[in-house]
């Protein structure tokens, strides 16, 4: 018997060797590809994609097996092998801007590892945390999106493999853009959510989980709300990103992408505009106001594709120099002046081509709301004043963003106007281009040019050039303050000047 014993681990112990040797082997190749192309948390998927290393590793992983499934040095393994699938997965379909892009990415592609096929929802959940039900997993298994936890550049080792969990946990927890308390709120990252019944399923086991790791302590009388997953692709070029985690424009709001499905964006957006003109040449003598409220929301039915509402408010005034700027917020009596709801109508954001990161559109149609707003005229004047077009409008915008190194982006814009349809039925062509600098990851700033000819019913033009700045006060909020010098060919006829001043909000919800 002793000697059965024997011959069978003389036949057995080269074949684990041989496995352990292969599967180490294997992760020293991926290891070194972490290196090449992963940086504070971000992958160069065009480089790695161009890389045959990488189809190789994917291949070995059919038939590389740990001969004890349930060690160390077979938890180390699969870790490595579900990041690389994922890795694989973005890499081969890009360029894209998000994995949810891909049909199937984690739920239907499949992939052969240790002799089985999987999808990657299948290896993670049914295989990985059913073997390994360690909450710690949730902080180095990727998904390839800004929003879970960032990819490291190196491969995890058994003899290291504790350590390098509570490293990963650790950082993840006293990161304030996955964890972030404040005024008694702890605000936390999705996965807390997804999988509660992994931190201990109640407020307090995920509190009490998270101060395991925290060096600033969360009350366990706080409140908990989550984060919106981000799931921007964790790309080195992904506009609105950048290679380093330390990048200014990380994690700026990009105004040309789509919001992910289920989120809902606010934004109101406030315009003062205001020109003073002279009659015949002379001097200046009266001014005209216009002041814009245009309250949006969109909501994102998928990743590409997003739907919303548009409502406009309106106030105007005409008034003799000398006057004052905020003279339209006071009682605004006929002919002179006047206020009110002009518009409401539906909107979309639409990202048809989803190898073109960076580039939507967005249409809206708004119904005109009121009686006379163009005005009403008689032999003496006005006797009602403009406030909006009579009819309908249409308005296309097309948006381009790009990332310029770390610390600057451009963005350009080309619309497509169709005002008071039916009516004077003016088209329009704006053009508007804004280069953005980001000198730390909650400010903006940025400087704005735009021109836009109409060229019907007749040619005319306005243009503008303006600085402004951005503050996003959390991940849910930003502040915008722009100011304008404006010009029309009325303006310019009349020797006059115009401007405007803005103020934007951005909820995301």
């Amino acid at each position: 018997m002793k000697n059965l014993k024997i011959l069978f681990l003389l036949v057995l112990l080269p074949a684990f060797l041989m496995a352990q040797s292969s599967i180490e082997e294997w992760t020293s190749d991926y290891d070194k590809l972490l290196k090449t192309y992963v940086s504070n948390g971000r992958v160069d998927y065009a480089g790695i994609n161009a890389d045959p290393q990488l189809g190789t590793l994917v291949t070995q992983l059919a038939n590389l097996k740990p001969t004890d499934n349930k060690s160390a040095f077979a938890k180390a393994f699969y870790i490595n092998a579900y990041n690389l699938v994922v890795i694989y997965a973005a890499a081969t379909n890009y360029p894209l801007g998000s994995v949810q892009e891909v049909s199937g990415f984690f739920e239907r592609n499949k992939y052969k590892i240790g002799g089985k096929k999987y999808t990657l929802n299948s290896f993670e959940k049914d295989f990985i945390f059913k073997t390994f039900p360690d909450p710690r997993l949730h902080f180095v298994l990727v998904c390839g999106a800004v929003g879970c936890p960032p990819i490291t550049n190196f491969a995890y080792q058994a003899d290291q493999l504790d350590a390098q969990l509570d490293m990963q946990t650790k950082a993840a927890l006293n990161d304030d853009m996955f964890v972030a308390f404040s005024g008694g709120r702890a605000t936390v990252s999705k996965i807390f959510q997804w999988y509660n019944t992994d931190f201990g399923g109640s407020k307090k086991n995920i509190l009490n989980y998270i101060n395991e790791f925290r060096s600033n302590q969360i009350p366990e009388s706080a409140s908990i709300g989550y984060f919106e997953y981000d799931w921007s692709l964790n790309d080195q070029q992904t506009v609105g990103q950048s290679a380093s985690d330390n990048s200014a424009n990380a994690f700026r709001y990009v105004t040309s992408a789509t919001i992910p499905k289920g989120q809902i964006e606010l934004k109101i957006f406030n315009n003062l505009y205001t020109q003073k003109t002279a009659e015949n040449g002379g001097k200046v003598d009266s001014r005209s106001t216009f002041y814009t409220t245009s309250i949006s929301a969109l909501y994102g039915i998928n990743q590409r594709f997003n739907l919303g509402v548009d409502l406009k408010y309106r106030r105007t005034l005409n008034s003799d120099i000398p006057s004052k700027l905020l003279d339209v917020f006071g009682s605004l009596e006929e002919p002179s002046g006047r206020s009110g709801i002009t518009g409401i109508g539906p909107r979309i954001r639409w990202a048809p081509i989803p190898k073109w990161s960076g580039f939507s559109l967005q249409s809206t149609f708004t119904f005109a709301i009121g009686d006379e707003l163009g005005g009403v005229f008689d032999t003496t004047g006005t006797v009602r004043p403009f406030i909006d077009w009579n009819n309908n409008i249409f308005w296309t915008q097309f948006f381009y963003d790009k990332s310029i190194g770390t610390r600057f982006s451009f963005f350009a814009e080309l619309d497509v106007i169709w005002e008071d349809i039916g009516g004077f039925d003016k088209l329009s062509f704006p053009v508007t281009t804004i280069f953005s600098y980001f000198p730390n990851k909650k400010v903006t700033l940025y400087t704005l040019t735009g021109f836009a000819p109409s060229v019907a019913p007749e040619f005319d033009y306005f243009h503008q050039v303006g600085l402004g700045t951005k503050y996003q006060i959390t991940r849910r909020v930003e502040v915008e303050l722009l100011y304008t010098s404006f010009r029309t060919k009325n303006v310019v006829d009349k020797n006059g000047v115009a401007s405007t001043y803005n103020l934007g909000v951005r909820f995301s919800l």
